[in-house]
This record gives structure tokens, C-alpha cells and sequence, in this order.
């Protein structure tokens, strides 16, 4: 299966990319390569969570303003959020207004505080899960894998909401911990090169 299409610049990328124009830019330069930054990862777990039913398309057009209603994704702060926000947050024609996933990102914000209180930053903890032979896999044949289902578990056992396998797996394909660009791919060299150079937390 031919898993990129050929830009308009004359490189391979996943075939992913192609479906909305605002996809070349988070492809050639976020998806995939590694993050260390506590923040940018709790975004992006509580992303993919607002994601659950929905297409990436409708979430990355709305970034900006989840940023805004959640602080930025500081989780110390979303942590203190109460009843009140999430009315206010209901309210916000900016973001996805869904209740559970609202209230499941305040509640994992002060699991989030709670996980770095005992492993010292979500950095380590989520960069002990990384998958150790995912190189021997076929980009982007999967779903889901026995790394992103234990994770999955063990976030769960800590608390955590809308936090699945494949919610899961697309976090740990997002934030680098594997390369899951294609093959082909222009850009799997550049990711792989920003993880050979990614000094682990």
C-alpha cells in the first residue's frame, strides 16, 4: 500500500497530510518528532482525548482556542479549575463543549500534578513507555500496540480519563516516542534524525 503522496514541492509525505491544508505544517514539523515539554505533552494527551469521535481536523482548526480556555495547558493551573469553569468552558463556542471531555481534562490536569510529584515530570514518565521495537513495524499499520495499551492502563490505574489505547497510541505517534512516519517519507528522515539527538528525560 502507498502510504504518501508527492507534494507539491516534489517530496514524499504521509498521504495523511494531503486531507486539509493545514496538515502540511503540523506533518512536517510537530507530528512525530520528540517533545520533552510537560505542557506541550499534557496538551496533547488532553487533545487527543477532545479528539475521541471526532477528526484531528476539527481539534488542530481549534487549538488555539483550547490553548486560551485551558491556560496554555498548564496543568497546575487547569488542576485548580472548579464547577464554575466548566460552565464557563460549556459556553465557549471556540472549543468542543463536551461536558466528559472537559471535565475529564480537569481531572487528569491534577492526576498530571500527582504524577509529577512521584516520577518527577510527565516527560519521564510518559518517555519510559517508549516502544522498543517499533522500528520493526510497518508505519502506520496499527492502531494501537502492547506499549499504548499498557500506558493506557497505567494512566487509568492513576486516575486518568479518556486515556485508551488508541487515544493512546496517537499521543506516543504525535509526541515522537516512535517514528511512524512512512517509509518514504521526506520527513522520517528529519524525525528520526530529531530523536537520535533527543536527550531522554
Amino acid at each position: 500500500m502507498n502510504r504518501t503522496i508527492i507534494g507539491s514541492d516534489g517530496l514524499h509525505r504521509c498521504r495523511w497530510c494531503a486531507a486539509a491544508p493545514e496538515f502540511l505544517q503540523y506533518h512536517d514539523t510537530e507530528w512525530g518528532f520528540p517533545v520533552a515539554d510537560d505542557m506541550r505533552l499534557f496538551e496533547k494527551i488532553s487533545l487527543e482525548a477532545f479528539q475521541s469521535g471526532l477528526s484531528w481536523r476539527t481539534i488542530l482548526a481549534k487549538r488555539e482556542n483550547f490553548r486560551a480556555a485551558f491556560h496554555g495547558f498548564d496543568f497546575q493551573r487547569v488542576s485548580q479549575f472548579d464547577d464554575s469553569d466548566v460552565e464557563r468552558l460549556l459556553q465557549d463556542p471556540g472549543i468542543v463543549r463536551h461536558r466528559g471531555k472537559i471535565e475529564a481534562v480537569i481531572n487528569n490536569a491534577r492526576r498530571a500534578c500527582d504524577l509529577v510529584e512521584a516520577e518527577g515530570s510527565l516527560a519521564s514518565f510518559f518517555w519510559h513507555h517508549e516502544p522498543k521495537n517499533a522500528g520493526s513495524i510497518e508505519p502506520q499499520s496499527a492502531s494501537s500496540s502492547a506499549e499504548s495499551v499498557a500506558l493506557s492502563k497505567e494512566l487509568k490505574r492513576r486516575g486518568w480519563k479518556f486515556v485508551g489505547p488508541t487515544t493512546v497510541y496517537a499521543f506516543m505517534q504525535a509526541m515522537g516516542l516512535f517514528n511512524d512516519h512512512a517509509t518514504e517519507c521526506a520527513i522520517r528522515v528529519e524525525a528520526e534524525r530529531a530523536r537520535q539527538c533527543f536527550k531522554k528525560p
